[in-house]
């Protein structure tokens, strides 16, 4: 009875060990890749991810497995630099109350480090600056785009409008992950391709690729500035925007004699 009670208290200790440990989800992933029989269940996690308020729907499998993809690929192994979280300390807080004066959900200012890396600069097919407008949806909305003054440069200015022209798609759509989608490929295109599939969510319309993935790296955007330790970043630089975690683990292990393989890894 002795042997019994203490393996019983072992196997409680290990159980709370796992559900109260800090969680890195790269790893977790690493792990089920390696080891499909051992599983460790990771739906609660990406179940928790969100944009401007609408919920991943994580029980999709095409979801999820873009979902991982895109989290993997903003880890700091892969992009070998903390700037971005440098820069989003800096311009942060004079975009959040420009998009809060417009009600644009705050999770859109991480829209410009998708869009530019929040650095002024022009691509070759002529957007410009941190939001990135084209010359002529810049001019639709206040900004001076001429040979002598190009306001999508500033930041201020520019940020005015795009919480103009966000606020006018999500009028139009009716979703902000739509809303966000049409900012990326063209309001036009989008209808074209809502009507043409006779589809209004985002998550099951068939885009081209870079609008099909355009908010899954949004939303990894602000998981890698929002919870920088879990994706390998390390600093004051990256923890200046940080949220506090919540202590209940994402995930956990699917059978009994995956415990001691789990408490392994389920650590930072």
């Amino acid at each position: 009875m002795i042997t019994c009670g203490l393996m019983l208290v072992i196997l409680l200790t290990a159980k709370l060990f796992i559900f109260s440990s800090r969680i890195n989800p790269i790893e977790v992933i690493k792990f089920n890749e390696q080891h499909p029989e051992k599983e460790i269940e990771t739906v609660n996690y990406y179940q928790t991810l969100s944009f401007a308020d609408e919920n991943l729907p994580a029980q999709e499998v095409k979801v999820k497995w873009r979902m991982k993809k895109m989290l993997d690929s903003h880890k700091h192994s892969k992009l070998q630099t903390n700037k971005l979280h440098q820069k989003a300390a800096i311009w942060f807080p004079v975009m959040e109350p420009i998009l809060k004066r417009y009600g644009i959900p705050a999770d859109f200012k991480y829209m410009p480090l998708v869009e530019s890396g929040l650095q002024a600069g022009t691509s070759p097919k002529g957007a410009s600056g941190y939001w990135q407008f084209m010359p002529q949806t810049a001019r639709d909305f206040g900004l001076r785009v001429n040979s002598e003054v190009d306001e999508r440069q500033q930041v201020v200015k520019s940020t005015v409008a795009a919480a103009k022209y966000l606020r006018s798609l999500y009028k139009e759509f009716g979703s902000w992950t739509l809303a966000a989608a049409a900012y990326n490929i063209g309001e036009g295109s989008l209808k074209r391709q809502m009507a043409r599939q006779d589809e209004d969510n985002y998550f099951r319309l068939k885009l081209n690729r870079e609008t099909a993935t355009y908010v899954y790296k949004l939303i990894s955007m602000k998981e890698i500035i929002e919870k920088p330790r879990l994706y390998g970043y390390k600093g004051k630089a990256s923890r200046k925007l940080e949220k506090k975690q919540p202590k209940t683990a994402y995930f956990k292990p699917v059978a009994q004699n995956t415990n001691m393989l789990a408490m392994q890894i389920l650590q930072n």
